[in-house]
């Protein structure tokens, strides 16, 4: 799978003032121009940042954040996360986020870039009452409800076929709910209808009303017990190969943070995501000093596509990702599946050195076996998987070493290891060998990898980051991998390369600039109708990204992007751009953010990602694909500490389409416009 040292991409511009940093509302809209600026891999986007937002909405307690917290952060060096937790060590307690200026490898940017994701507590609100009543005291309880739709309809709405009928409206509605004090407790409650998802109560068919529902009660440090999850849960283990949830980033602007997967243990689920969560109960103790032991127990009914014969027992053709069951066809595959996951993790932890051993077992009870094409051979077919495996991370001063070994019994094994290096104050280095054996098995990993799953890949990984001084840097990576086994679209063994540079330029707090140019180079199949012919060639894209970010006002800010990309294969060249002009303004108690933009593709594989505000905590990051142009107005308005309101309202026009999409979702006409409205209430 495939994301921040230079964290003034990721936050809105904020001043110093009174007694403390003040902490605002996180910028989704930079998270993504630093951590995922490659936005066309072959990764889902859209759920790592609904969940790394949900990590970071809350901020961590300076005083009790651990080394693999502030790493997962990506704010800091191996360097300065060695540095701050010597200083801590030595002072026993933060006093204040001011006190950060005292530690010696933190300087002023960086400070002030990391911010509003710590905190440090009132000694007054120690753990020291009852859980009820620091969750009725606790101010970062609230309850969210969001409703949105688009206003022209699809073609699903009104079709006489069941097979391409929706089943409900075309609101979209999600709810949700959570109380919860980093380090202590979280208990939440996220309900989501789809669009053309029918509303219906049924506990016999797993209906509760809306169509998906999520819910988690997390408890943490009480005594040995560290962790404990029921509920929704995900597991962060190692380097993601067996255990890996959906917060694994990897090549993208960030260049040498994000290679390395934090080692997070249990979380609770909180995405919307619904392929992508265990369902059970999970916890962690403290065995003896520094060892801990974690197990988990799941059982969860999935999506798939379930075959029936009357000689033979149901086999499993296929899992269902998608999470929408609005047609016939999508009705018959919900939650048709039962899977079964247990696993255990013995963990030593001990200054620098974090180490553990793992084994999961997964059951189905039907067998999966795949209709046979070239490129599936060696896919998993069966009823039972088991993995096993270990990790280790060493830190010796500003060097970090990790890695991870693990093997499907009775099949293939998989190995990811590497390095960060703060080599000195300006230049950090990492490096990362993967190797993925065509037979290795697992359903729930995030490791780092070019294939979307991690599978049938080799590849080393070179990444540096060079700091000229507080105002410049230059950062770039060169990715050499190999596919041994044939893959989707490409049926026979192929290498493959990407590298990119990034030059970030921030002359001042309300000014930066970044230029920005990635190549890669894959082997796919020419005759995509007719694949027996197995004549493949090499794709070659490039994409250029150009972006101006500044203020004018302390209260009005604008960023400027342009983006460019050539694909050429099968000795053709195509092309593609998006131009787009933000603008934000701060008004006190109401905010307004616009965007226009215009773009011009031709063809899918120069289609153009740019990620577009929205409402707290969702998420917008369409394809601009073919002749268009967009507009974005959303208006968010905070009545008081307790209650905000926001409205979004966006705008796309395709001049010489005459249908918008496609099967159920084809719009007639060349417009659609959509509408989404969200209250948060905070007690």
């Amino acid at each position: 799978m495939k994301g921040v040292t230079v964290l003034h991409l990721l936050l809105i511009s904020w001043a110093v003032s009174g007694q403390d940093y003040p902490r605002k509302d996180i910028d989704l809209n930079r998270i993504a121009d630093e951590l995922y600026s490659s936005q066309d891999l072959d990764i889902n986007y859209e759920d790592l940042y609904e969940n790394l937002v949900q990590l970071l909405a809350q901020p961590l307690n300076l005083n009790k954040a651990t080394e693999e917290d502030f790493r997962f952060l990506n704010v800091l060096s191996e360097r300065q996360i060695n540095s701050l937790l010597n200083y801590r060590k030595e002072n026993k307690k933060f006093i204040s986020i001011y006190e950060l200026q005292a530690v010696p490898e933190l300087d002023l940017l960086t400070i002030n870039n990391l911010a509003p994701f710590i905190k440090v507590d009132d000694p007054a609100t120690a753990i020291d009452a009852s859980l009820w009543k620091r969750v009725v005291t606790e101010s970062d309880n609230y309850f969210l409800l969001r409703f949105g739709r688009s206003i022209e309809p699809s073609t699903g709405y009104h079709s006489v076929k069941p097979a391409s009928s929706f089943a409900g409206s075309a609101d979209n509605v999600y709810m949700r709910f959570r109380s919860s004090k980093p380090g202590d407790y979280s208990f939440g409650l996220t309900l989501e209808k789809d669009a053309g998802e029918a509303i219906t109560w049924n506990p016999r068919k797993h209906y509760y009303g809306a169509d998906y529902f999520s819910f988690h009660a997390q408890l943490q440090n009480k005594g040995k017990l560290k962790n404990l999850i029921l509920g929704d849960f995900q597991c962060q283990f190692g380097q993601g190969q067996m255990l890996g949830g959906v917060y694994g980033m990897g090549k993208g602007g960030e260049t040498i943070t994000t290679v390395r997967r934090s080692n997070l243990g249990l979380l609770p689920f909180t995405s919307v995501y619904e392929a992508g969560s265990l369902r059970g109960i999970a916890s962690t103790v403290e065995v003896v000093r520094h060892f801990f032991f974690t197990g988990f127990y799941s059982y969860n009914r999935r999506d798939g596509g379930l075959l029936t014969d009357t000689l033979a027992d149901p086999i499993i053709g296929s899992l269902q990702r998608t999470g929408l069951h609005r047609t016939e066809s999508e009705l018959s595959g919900r939650r048709q599946i039962t899977e079964k996951n247990w696993g255990a993790v013995f963990q030593y932890k001990n200054n620098s050195i974090d180490a553990g051993i793992m084994f999961t077992d997964i059951q189905f009870d039907a067998s999966f076996q795949r209709d046979p094409t070239p490129y599936n051979q060696f896919v998993f077919n069966g009823t039972k998987n088991r993995n096993a495996g270990l990790f280790l991370n060493y830190t010796f001063q500003n060097l970090t070493f990790f890695s991870e070994l693990s093997r499907s019994i009775n099949h293939g094994g998989a190995l990811t290891t590497g390095i960060l290096w703060s080599l000195t104050r300006k230049l950090d280095l990492s490096v990362l060998f993967r190797k993925l054996d065509r037979n290795y098995y697992t359903f729930f990993s995030n490791a780092f990898a070019e294939n979307s799953t991690a599978q049938n890949e080799t590849g080393m990984y070179w990444g540096w980051k060079y700091r000229f001084n507080r105002k410049m840097s230059i950062a770039g990576y060169v990715d050499l991998f190999r596919f041994p086994w044939l893959k989707y679209r490409s049926y026979a063994p192929s290498n493959g390369h990407e590298w990119l540079l990034r030059i970030t330029l921030q002359p001042s707090r309300s000014v930066m600039f970044f230029l920005q140019v990635r190549e890669e180079l894959k082997e796919r199949n020419v005759h995509e109708k007719n694949p027996t012919l197995f004549t493949r060639d090499l794709g070659e894209k490039h994409n250029y990204w150009v972006q101006c970010d500044f203020g004018l006002r302390q209260n009005l800010r604008l960023k400027t992007r342009a983006q460019f990309s050539s694909f050429r294969f099968n000795s053709r060249t195509t092309r593609g751009f998006v131009l787009s002009q933000d603008i934000q303004a701060d008004l006190g108690n109401i905010k307004v953010t616009g965007r226009y933009a215009v773009f011009d593709t031709d063809d899918y594989d120069n289609r153009q990602y740019v990620y577009e505000n929205d409402v707290l905590l969702a998420y917008s990051l369409p394809a601009y694909n073919g002749i268009g142009v967009r507009k974005i107005a959303m208006v968010e308005y905070k009545l008081n500490r307790q209650l905000s309101f926001w409205l979004r309202y966006a705008h796309t026009r395709y001049p010489y389409e005459e249908n918008i999409g496609s099967g159920p979702d084809t719009v007639a006409g060349n417009t659609k416009n959509e509408v989404k409205f969200q209250v948060r209430i905070t007690f």
